[in-house]
């Protein structure tokens, strides 16, 4: 969700920076009663505008209460400033500041009953009548913490800053060339010849010299370094960790056992086929049917119908929806055997039973360890927080963590050597850590030696740990990683090697060499691709291979690393269709407005920075960040 919050707040269309009122009263919680207090020194200067300490915390307050609302959750101001929140706000505020000073130059204004129509059309203060209430409009400034001065200065500014960004964005309208050139570069589709070449194409890489291998080394070492690794101690306490067996006894699991004894019984279950009639007299002539040699298949043919129209499925007696149905199914005994006519919910019918499954049920002895333990972990999962606080009682007394599980009966287990990543010194993974992802972070955040606290484990566990040694990350030598390193320099040479080759082979093609001749030799065939567009994901392509094949006209040869990066691809462009057989948006009109308004809104963007160049501005950074504390 920290990601999405931190997207939201750091994408800002010029547009809504201008509109900086916000219209929902309700979702601002933030009165300006709480803005009181402090300095009225300057935090922005543009031109003649200031905007004073306590109007930019009233606004960056306002804008963490916006996000708060929006996504369900409450900033806190480490959160907020890691959003960008204050940088936002500033923004906001100079972009606001920029078309203020523009409209004092070019002397806009807003009569007073062009002000009261804009307010009283607010819906935010209309009754249900639908008519402008006076009381609500006082509640709503009220609830906001605003001032009624305050309120209808900040909406004239608006007002007037609308009628800047209605002329430049708004009334914007795209040039038919650019949506045609937008619709042709996402609807045009092509159809490509291709070669897929591989290292089996190239010479074999020679092992490198030692003194090769060593100048390459040199310049890669930082590859192969190693990380750092950490020695930890940890004790994990869960049920299961403290459970006693032994503590329960066959009364008690006897006890358990008659209580759930249905909870081990499997019932019985059963396949079923319905065979439906338009009525009786059909059903029993069936019916006769079938005693006197005919099949139940032979019936349902002669219905024209398939075993698909007759299946009803697998069940328990229970989940048969027709009680009748029930009944007469789980009363044939024999796999494959058909019931008389039953009258059914839809009319007569006759079953074919399957795949019969009787009632099984698990004896005492069958699941009386099962109940052991789960009465087991049961009673530990009650002693966990004793146990807990046991165990930091002893660890603040001064006992090791070896000794504090000894004493209370728990295992410590160590791992000699680990990264951040989970990787031991072999590069294998470390296996059984306890909620590994949460144990490394914290156990990489702990120096040597400090008592760090307990992790939580799901809803009742915890894992204590102690950071027994640290090996700092170093490079390794070239010795000892030798034979990973050969194979990495093996590896790029091959790359560089089928680069070359792909080039020199489409230099081939480009002179009038088909592909088909060029493969030849090479032991490989030419494959075929239609209907490639930009957006197509292709595994053997790759978007390399996509990209080559709109690098041209028809008969464009070019060459580009695969979707596999080891493979190069040789193509040459055979077909375009630039008659889109779709549209992108599905609605060519919606397509142009969306177009026409980012443009739009890219020119407003345009013109406000370059305002701000002209007016200059001056932001107080270390005002604005005392502003934010609360």
């Amino acid at each position: 969700m920290f990601d999405i919050l931190r997207r939201a707040a750091q994408t800002w269309v010029a547009k809504a920076l201008m509109l900086l009122l916000v219209a929902s009263f309700g979702i601002w919680g933030v009165s300006r009663s709480m803005m009181t207090g402090g300095s009225s020194n300057t935090v922005v200067s543009l031109g003649d505008q200031h905007i004073d300490v306590n109007e930019f915390r009233l606004a960056y307050h306002r804008q963490v209460a916006a996000l708060s609302q929006r996504f369900g959750t409450q900033l806190t101001s480490e959160q907020a400033r890691a959003f960008g929140v204050e940088q936002q706000t500033i923004a906001q505020l100079v972009a606001g500041a920029s078309l203020d000073q523009l409209a004092s130059e070019l002397s806009l204004g807003l009569s007073e009953d062009r002000l009261a129509k804009l307010i009283g059309d607010d819906p935010a203060f209309k009754a249900v009548n639908g008519q402008f209430d006076r009381d609500l409009f006082a509640s709503r400034l009220r609830n906001a913490g605003l001032t009624e001065e305050d309120f209808i200065r900040e909406r004239s500014k608006v007002a007037i800053r609308s009628q800047i960004v209605d002329a430049v964005s708004n009334g914007f309208a795209a040039p038919k060339t650019l949506v045609d050139a937008l619709k042709l570069y996402h609807d045009e589709s092509r159809g490509i010849d291709y070669l897929l070449l591989t290292n089996a194409n190239i010479e074999p890489i020679k092992t490198p010299a030692d003194d090769v291998l060593a100048k390459w080394f040199d310049g890669v070492k930082q590859r192969f370094r190693a990380p750092e690794f950490r020695k930890i101690a940890f004790v994990k306490l869960q049920s299961e960790d403290i459970a006693d067996l032994g503590s329960v006894s066959d009364e008690a699991i006897r006890a358990e056992f008659e209580k759930r004894k249905d909870s081990f019984k499997t019932p019985a279950a059963r396949t079923i086929e319905q065979l439906t009639f338009a009525n009786k007299d059909l059903a029993n002539a069936a019916a006769e049917s079938l005693k006197s040699g005919t099949t139940f298949d032979q019936l349902v043919t002669d219905q024209g119908k398939t075993k698909t129209d007759v299946m009803l499925g697998e069940f328990t007696k229970d989940k048969v929806p027709d009680p009748a149905v029930a009944e007469a199914a789980f009363a044939i005994a024999k796999d494959g055997g058909t019931s008389p006519v039953v009258e059914g919910s839809f009319g007569p019918v006759i079953l074919r039973v399957t795949n019969l499954m009787e009632e099984t049920a698990k004896s005492f002895d069958d699941v009386k360890e099962t109940i052991r333990k789960q009465l087991a972990l049961v009673t530990a999962s009650q002693e966990i927080v004793d146990v807990h606080d046991r165990f930091e009682d002893l660890r603040g007394s001064g006992a090791s963590l070896q000794d504090a599980a000894q004493q209370l009966k728990l295992k410590a287990a160590t791992i000699d050597a680990i990264d951040a990543t989970g990787l031991d010194k072999e590069g294998k993974e470390v296996k059984d850590v306890p909620a590994k992802q949460q144990f490394l972070a914290a156990a990489f955040k702990t120096e040597q030696g400090i008592d760090a606290p307990p992790l939580t484990l799901g809803n009742d566990g915890f894992v204590w740990f102690d950071v027994q040694g640290i090996t700092p990350e170093r490079d390794r030598p070239l010795a000892e990683v030798h034979d990973s390193a050969v194979a990495d320099w093996t590896a790029e040479q091959q790359k560089a090697a089928l680069a070359a080759k792909a080039q020199a082979l489409k230099t081939e093609a480009q002179n009038g060499k088909s592909l088909a001749d060029i493969a030849a030799p090479l032991g490989i065939t030419v494959e075929t691709k239609s209907d490639v567009t930009r957006t197509t994901d292709d595994a053997v392509l790759g978007h390399g291979g996509v990209t080559a094949a709109f690098s041209g006209p028809v008969g464009t040869v070019a060459a580009s690393v695969g979707g596999d990066e080891t493979t190069q691809i040789l193509l040459k462009v055979t077909d375009v269709n630039a008659s889109p057989t779709t549209d992108v948006l599905a609605n060519q009109d919606q397509q142009a407005m969306a177009i026409a308004n980012a443009a739009g809104d890219d020119i407003l963007d345009q013109m406000v920075s370059a305002l701000q160049t002209k007016y200059g501005v001056s932001v107080n950074e270390k005002l604005a960040e005392q502003a934010t504390v609360r």
